[in-house]
């Protein structure tokens, strides 16, 4: 494993204690099913009506699992790396009676069987994690049955290089759109290496795997920000945030 991984790793397994400390709330906003964002739940309403078993890489604390299946969703399996993270998710999801459970497991390298998901969900702070993008929309195309959907709903490429000034938005002097990676000292990465994808090597990556592009949609909003910053680059001048839907093709 390499030593930006393991580092990562172990700075997720730290930003994941804030899911156990914060477990009963986690566990109230986890029974209004309300994770999901309506941009999302447009995009996904028709897929869910058809009640499909998920698959949700790097699933975090688990909340939109919950949500997904209140809106449809069969079942979910959920996988991440930090142990801290996945077990605080099957806890709440066994506490609801929801049908999610979790497998610790780095991505991609994901320990499930090939065609076994009608959807894949990730996103929202997913990418940034990985270091072989190509390695990873592949083990995604493998997962998805034939004509399944890979859905991602996650911050714009272009948001590293905003800044957090509240009265113009600007660009970071340290940072580049095409730069391979950067250190976010900011929680939860705390020093983690975030690698940098580009929106056209993220569409390149996907269709290179054997998936059909239906959908890519930009937004205005950010899908996280700290409830104390309210950074002019978040009011609607600027991309923060995009969906991407995609197709495993038919069977033959």
């Amino acid at each position: 494993m390499e030593r930006d991984v393991v580092q990562n790793r172990i700075a997720w397994e730290t930003a994941s204690q804030k899911h156990v400390r914060e477990y009963d709330d986690l566990l109230a906003e986890a029974r209004t099913g309300s994770s999901l964002f309506e941009r999302e739940r447009d995009l996904l309403r028709p897929l869910l009506l058809a009640s499909p078993a998920v698959v949700h890489p790097q699933s975090c604390h688990g909340l939109d699992d919950i949500a997904l299946v209140t809106a449809g969703a069969q079942s979910v399996v959920g996988v991440d790396f930090s142990e801290v993270a996945a077990t605080a998710a099957q806890r709440r999801a066994d506490d609801l009676g929801i049908a999610c459970r979790y497998l610790v497991a780095e991505v991609p390298g994901v320990p499930l069987r090939d065609e076994c998901a009608d959807l894949v969900y990730t996103g929202k702070g997913a990418l940034i994690w990985m270091h072989d993008l190509p390695a990873w929309a592949y083990d995604i195309a493998r997962l998805l049955r034939p004509s399944g959907h890979l859905f991602i709903y996650e911050a714009h490429p272009s948001v590293p290089l905003w800044t957090w000034d509240e009265d113009e938005p600007r660009i970071r002097p340290d940072r580049s759109y095409f730069a391979r990676s950067h250190v976010n000292d900011t929680f939860p990465a705390g020093g983690a290496v975030e690698w940098q994808w580009s929106l056209g090597q993220i569409i390149t990556a996907v269709v290179s795997a054997g998936l059909e592009v239906l959908v890519v949609e930009e937004y205005a909003e950010p899908f996280w920000q700290p409830a104390d910053a309210a950074a002019a680059a978040w009011r609607g001048r600027l991309p923060n945030s995009f969906a991407l839907l995609a197709r495993q093709h038919a069977a033959a």
